[in-house]
C-alpha cells in the first residue's frame, strides 16, 4: 500500500501553512493547527482540537476531542516569551485535556514523555515534566513546576501544588491533595495526603523481584514507621542500601528524594 504525501486534514481544520505534519498525521474536524506546531508520523489528532504555540509532539499519539494543547501559561509573570512544550510518542490524550507551554522562570519548556495515558480533563500547568508510563485518571490536575517520575498513577480528582515532586512508581489515590514531595514506590491517599505503604501491585506487575520488594518495605518502615528523624532515616537507608545490592539502585531513589526535596515528603 502506497504511503500518502500530505496529512490527511478534515476540509473544516485549519492548519497553518507554517505547520510542520508529518505525511501520515491525520487532522479532525475543526480542530486548529498554529504556524510553531510540529507533529510527527502517525500522530491521529481528533475534531475541535486546538494545538497552539511551539509545541512538538511525536510518532503515535492519539489526541481525542476539545483539548487544549500548547496554550499559553497561566502564570500572570509570562509576557509572551516563546516558550514551548514537548510532548514525546506513543501518549493517549483524552477528552477536554489542557497542556500549557513553559515559562521563561524556569526551564522554558512543559514536557510529557513517553507511552502515558492522560484520561479526560488532565491539567499540566506550565513548566511541569511527566516522565514514561503513566497514568493520569480524570480530573488529575498539576500546578506549575511539577515533576513526575515514571510509571506514576495519579487517581481521579487529585491534585498537586507547585513544584512539587512525585517519585516513580508512586501511586496517588483518587482526591488527595498533595502540597509536598512523594518519594518513589509510595502509596499514599487522602486530604491531606497520607502514605500507606509501598505500591507493591504496582511494582510485582513490572517485574521487581521479591527481594527488591521486601527491601523496599523495610526502607518504607524506616521512614514512616520507626520514629527516626528524617536525618536518621536517610543514614540508616544509606546502610540498607550496601547490605541490599540487588535493591541498591530503588533504595538510592527512595533516598535521594528525601535529600532533594525543597518542600519535604509527604510523612
Amino acid at each position: 500500500m502506497q504511503s500518502r504525501l500530505q496529512p490527511l486534514i478534515h476540509p473544516t481544520a485549519i492548519v497553518d501553512p507554517r505547520a510542520v505534519l508529518d505525511s501520515s498525521v491525520e487532522v479532525g474536524a475543526y480542530s486548529i493547527i498554529g504556524p510553531d506546531v510540529q507533529i510527527g508520523a502517525g500522530t491521529k489528532i481528533g475534531p475541535h482540537v486546538v494545538i497552539d504555540g511551539h509545541t512538538r509532539i511525536g510518532n503515535d499519539n492519539v489526541f481525542y476531542q476539545f483539548s487544549s494543547i500548547g496554550a499559553a501559561p497561566q502564570d500572570k509573570k509570562y509576557q509572551g516569551e516563546p516558550t514551548g512544550l514537548e510532548i514525546g510518542d506513543r501518549n493517549l490524550i483524552r477528552e477536554f485535556c489542557t497542556f500549557n507551554r513553559g515559562t521563561a522562570q524556569d526551564q522554558g519548556v512543559t514536557r510529557l514523555g513517553n507511552d502515558n495515558w492522560m484520561l479526560a480533563y488532565v491539567h499540566l500547568a506550565h513548566d511541569c515534566q511527566v516522565g514514561h508510563h503513566t497514568i493520569f485518571s480524570n480530573n488529575a490536575q498539576l500546578a506549575g513546576h511539577v515533576h513526575i517520575g515514571d510509571w506514576v498513577v495519579m487517581g481521579g480528582f487529585s491534585n498537586v501544588h507547585q513544584f512539587c515532586k512525585i517519585g516513580a512508581h508512586a501511586m496517588v489515590g483518587m482526591s488527595t491533595s498533595l502540597t509536598q514531595d512523594v518519594p518513589p514506590f509510595v502509596l499514599l491517599n487522602g486530604n491531606p495526603a497520607a502514605a500507606h505503604g509501598i505500591n507493591i501491585e504496582g511494582l510485582k506487575r513490572r517485574g521487581f523481584s521479591r527481594e527488591q520488594i521486601n527491601a523496599l518495605r523495610t526502607a518504607y518502615k524506616t521512614i514512616y514507621k520507626s520514629g527516626l528523624t528524617l536525618e536518621q532515616a536517610k543514614a540508616a537507608l544509606a546502610e540498607q542500601e550496601a547490605a541490599t545490592p540487588d535493591a541498591a539502585e530503588a533504595l538510592r531513589a527512595m533516598r535521594l528524594a528525601m535529600e532533594n526535596s525543597t518542600r519535604g515528603i509527604v510523612r
